[in-house]
């Protein structure tokens, strides 16, 4: 059992995939807010050919 403890061979692996996770859910959270400022900084540099970005940003 203290073998195991010891072991810290993929403890960096839990951690990353938990931060993954966690910046993942906050990305589908804040989804609506983030295509809007991505529109609104498209549409600052290139002006009104973004039309069919701001209509449907994922072109589904």
């Amino acid at each position: 059992m203290k073998t195991f403890w010891a072991e810290e061979k993929a403890l960096g692996t839990v951690e990353i995939i938990l931060i993954l996770a966690v910046l993942v859910g906050i990305a589908l959270i804040f989804r609506q807010y983030i295509f809007s400022f991505v529109r609104d900084i498209m549409a600052n540099i290139l002006g009104d050919s973004t039309v069919n970005i701001r209509d449907n940003p994922l072109n589904l």
